[in-house]
């Protein structure tokens, strides 16, 4: 007898139809799994087997083929356990309904018949809702995941049994609707910017990079607080909507690494790579084409500790999700497109003992060293990075003063305000933020007066600065006139845009 039942399969973030196929037919007992399936697929027949029969129910001792369609694509991992299971127990007519047919089945089988996690069960479903699926089975470690998605019917269960139950007749209740907001509501980020002490400048350019979406390079000695004002940067970002969590959950759902307890991703991620980490993990790969550290920080921030001691080869990978907000990953015979719009933080110190310009600490490097340190980021990816600021080394008095500095929320509120700005200037134009502008943007909205003409000449012919570059002075300055309250681009905008290429003045690169 012939049974067929409806799953879905990954490939990136896509989710496509797969019909499980089973037939029973008289002969010696076998199994055959057919449709290129991978190791972890074809393995599905001794847990299949083994959560049949620890369910009490019986694993048909007949000749069993198994065809997962379309037979031309590669499936991968073990969601197919369940809807083979279904398929065999249908077949066999162990399962007399036809109520299976109506529903989307996903789930892995344990030897015990208890129903395992399944990582991307988000843009699973969703991709099934838009091929106009609403009807799914999955296992319940996956129920609060699902539960963020709106118009489907969603039935969470613990163990084979209760599905075969439930397709024979067993009343169960479908899995509740959350709130996205009631659950962002008991996440937090654990820091402040009222935590660090001093570093006016510093603290003025992350909130004008946070406002435009803009890349920032922070400079400076050991111990000047670069990354505790990396860490602040996610407590003043706006918060995440609906659409921009469900986008940051589908890359974490499918790398493995969504916490299934909220379901949801309710904070900007804030992504911190060890500087030994290799070309595939920054940016995607392996066997599986699993996304990289530039996807799982999308809608988030990418921080670069000590950006020179990263390999030059894994730098300049970053060089294309910076300018085109997405990378693809390329395997033999497979290629992946995942979204990586994030805005990237890097810190390094100034030379190899890091005390060059500080004014507490004297430098012992010579000239050709504190060139070749800096000469380990390549001019291209400079130009990619739109504010290049010096940190120092705050005074005692700063340390211990009692004066309070402003709070992410009072700094976030600015940003809130300049953020509207931009998205009624931007509604038409499907962008978001002024780093986001391109050429045909930049001439409706970046005009400059005769004396910013005159500024941004200067520094082009001063700093030696490419086309790019000129270009991100234009969308910063953009910035600074919007969380100014300017609806026109003043000088002392593009003067303070430009003050923000630390190395090309100081290093003349």
């Amino acid at each position: 007898m012939l049974a067929k039942v409806k799953s879905y399969a990954l490939d990136g973030l896509q989710g496509y139809a797969i019909d499980t196929e089973v037939d029973i037919n008289s002969g010696l007992p076998g199994y055959e799994l057919v449709g290129l399936a991978s190791t972890a697929t074809k393995e599905s027949k001794e847990r299949v087997r083994s959560a049949m029969k620890n369910s009490g129910l019986l694993y048909p001792m007949k000749r069993v083929t198994v065809n997962l369609a379309p037979a031309d694509t590669k499936k991968e991992g073990s969601a197919f356990d369940l809807p083979i299971a279904i398929g065999l127990l249908a077949a066999s007519e162990q399962i007399v309904s036809k109520k299976y047919k109506d529903y989307v089945i996903i789930g892995e089988l344990g030897l015990d018949g208890r129903l395992r996690h399944v990582n991307g069960i988000m843009p699973l479903l969703l991709s099934a809702l838009q091929n106009g699926e609403s009807k799914f089975i999955i296992p319940a470690s996956n129920a609060k995941e699902a539960s963020f998605i709106e118009g489907i019917e969603v039935y969470a269960m613990e163990r084979l049994r209760d599905v075969v139950d439930f397709l024979s007749g067993v009343e169960y209740k479908p899995v509740e609707t959350s709130s996205f907001a009631s659950t962002c509501a008991n996440h937090g980020y654990g820091v402040d910017f009222s935590d660090v002490k001093g570093q006016s400048v510093a603290k003025r350019a992350l909130e004008i990079a946070v406002c435009g979406g803009h890349n920032v390079l922070m400079i400076g000695p050991p111990g000047a607080g670069k990354t505790m004002l990396a860490k602040c940067v996610p407590t003043i970002m706006p918060d995440m909507s609906f659409a921009e969590a469900v986008e940051v959950t589908k890359i974490h759902s499918v790398a493995g690494i969504l916490d299934a307890g909220v379901g949801i991703v309710t904070t900007r991620p804030f992504r911190t790579p060890h500087h030994t980490t290799t070309v595939p993990t920054l940016v995607g790969g392996g066997n599986k084409a699993t996304p990289g550290e530039v996807s799982l920080a999308h809608n988030g921030v990418l921080f670069l500790d000590e950006m020179p001691e990263y390999s030059r080869r894994a730098l300049e990978t970053l060089r294309q999700p910076l300018e085109d907000r997405h990378v693809t990953v390329a395997r033999v015979a497979r290629s992946v497109d995942y979204p990586s719009n994030f805005m990237l933080i890097a810190s390094m110190n100034p030379c190899p003992c890091g005390n060059y310009g500080s004014r507490t600490q004297v430098c012992k490097c010579t000239p050709s060293q504190i060139h070749n340190y800096v000469s380990k980021l390549s001019g291209p990816l400079l130009d990619r990075i739109d504010l290049q600021i010096e940190v120092d080394s705050i005074q005692y008095d700063e340390f211990r003063g009692k004066e309070k500095p402003e709070t992410s929320a009072e700094v976030k509120a600015r940003i809130n305000r300049a953020r509207a700005v931009q998205a009624e200037r931007f509604k038409d134009d499907g962008i978001r933020i002024n780093a986001e502008m391109e050429s045909a943007h930049l001439e409706k909205y970046c005009a400059l007066d005769e004396h910013g003409e005159r500024l941004l000449q200067k520094a082009f012919d001063r700093l030696n600065l490419s086309a790019r570059g000129t270009t991100r002075i234009l969308k910063v300055a953009r910035t600074i006139a919007d969380l100014d309250g300017s609806v026109n681009i003043e000088s002392k905008h593009v003067a303070e845009a430009i003050q923000y290429r630390g190395l090309d003045r100081k290093y003349n690169r």
